[in-house]
């Protein structure tokens, strides 16, 4: 494979990554089922009910995606763990919601063995001119976005959801202690930690690409933590004081964004069933944070999108101190207290979207000109990413351009994602 086209940016970052992965989702389950328990003990059945709702929907949704990507790819299985069970066994162990440990321990496997064959493979120059042998790495980065992507929508299905509803009963408690605001920290950088490690699986895809330093991936890490914080906590604000209508707003607001997401006329999926699930997503997941899902310069959509929110928060933080002066809670705050807290909430939005506009100014690795200086004009990219056309945390890119060649070991969704970069 040439370097421009075939070479692998699988890291030992990202091997590190994908290790932690998996025994952080067992832990995740492991503490979702601590909360259903200690819910029910407390007789707490309408959070009960709100956790396992948002649970078993989450896990719904991502084996739907799941079983969907390998019915696109005619179940041919890269791995040996994904190869052992039949395709009715497969089919069965979505059904039981087990499909996406497959998943897991495919591209654990995978990356096991990219770190250990690192030396060229004695076979490949027995290979006839033009056939291409897919490297481990090439496999291992493939696998790892499919499941990276997984683990976005598992994100934004339940663990967003889920720390707002942590923090709205912290807010209606007024119980606040060092052990709890660990907590909604940990939760907090737990999604932003997905953010990122999405981030970083797309651009090894990216071969015209600088490799993103781990410094790059600490400030891109940083400013999704402050923007989904900020989000996060004036959801919860509002729902401690009008528990009902948080509904209400979701429903509005995913029918708006549902819209747009329609209008963008994204072409991801390859069914149109999968096509009008991927849009839902798309409207529920802008519910949380921004991503691109068009191709072209998107400065002024994410302009627009961050208005949107922004006034959205403000409204949310308004009307929780008009509720704290006209109907105050059992436990004591001021009205000043009120409005520093709601003004904070704001301030710390617009401090993320500054975050956000130094990443890009300064931090965000740029085209590698070294390794397209001998591309023709017609391959060359137009523009030079900045803080429109990046793919933000989670760049799922709609119509691609006219494609070369595909790499043998490369999916057709990550393919779209990596041609639709640059317009």
């Amino acid at each position: 494979m040439s370097d421009t086209q075939g070479e692998s940016k699988y890291s030992c970052w990202d091997f590190l990554i994908t290790c932690v992965g998996l025994p952080l989702f067992l832990t995740d389950i492991g503490l979702d089922i601590w909360a259903a328990v200690i819910f029910y003990q407390e007789k707490a059945y309408a959070c009960l009910g709100v956790l396992l709702l948002l649970l078993v929907g989450s896990t719904l949704l991502a084996q739907a995606y799941s079983w969907l990507w390998y019915s696109y790819d005619q179940f041919k299985m890269k791995t040996k763990v994904e190869g052992l069970p039949t395709q009715r066994q497969l089919m069965v162990l979505h059904v039981c919601q087990l499909g996406v440990y497959v998943r897991h321990a495919g591209v654990l496997e995978m990356a096991v063995r990219s770190m250990y064959n690192r030396l060229p493979d004695p076979e490949k120059d027995a290979l006839t001119p033009g056939e291409q042998k897919p490297k481990t790495e090439d496999i291992t980065v493939s696998l790892t976005h499919d499941l990276s992507m997984l683990r976005i929508i598992e994100t934004f299905s339940e663990s967003a959801p889920q720390l707002t509803l942590m923090l709205t009963i912290i807010l209606q408690t007024g119980h606040l202690d060092p052990v709890t605001v660990l907590k909604a920290v940990g939760s907090a950088s737990a999604i932003a930690f997905t953010v990122t490690a999405y981030h970083r699986s797309l651009r090894s895809f990216l071969p015209d690409k600088e490799k993103q330093q781990i410094t790059s991936s600490v400030i891109y890490f940083t400013w999704n933590l402050v923007l989904i914080s900020s989000r996060l906590t004036a959801l919860a604000l509002f729902a401690s004081v009008l528990p009902c209508f948080i509904f209400a707003h979701f429903i509005c607001s995913w029918l708006v964004l549902f819209f747009f997401a329609w209008r963008s006329k994204t072409e991801f999926m390859e069914s149109p069933c999968g096509e009008w699930l991927y849009r839902a997503t798309v409207g529920l997941i802008w519910y949380f944070n921004w991503f691109s899902v068009v191709e072209g310069k998107t400065r002024y959509r994410t302009a627009l999108y961050h208005g949107y929110i922004l006034t959205d928060i403000c409204i949310l933080c308004a009307v929780w101190c008009w509720k704290m002066s006209t109907d105050p809670p059992d436990f004591v705050i001021e009205p000043m207290h009120a409005l520093i807290t709601a003004a904070c909430v704001v301030a710390v939005y617009v401090l993320g979207l500054i975050l956000k506009a130094i990443y890009y100014k300064l931090f965000h690795p740029n085209l590698d000109k070294n390794k397209i200086k001998g591309t023709s004009r017609e391959q060359q990219p137009v523009n030079e990413p900045n803080m429109g056309d990046e793919p933000d945390a989670f760049m799922f890119r709609a119509k691609a351009a006219p494609s070369p060649p595909p790499q043998p070991c490369c999916n057709k969704r990550m393919r779209k994602l990596a041609e639709s970069f640059y317009c």
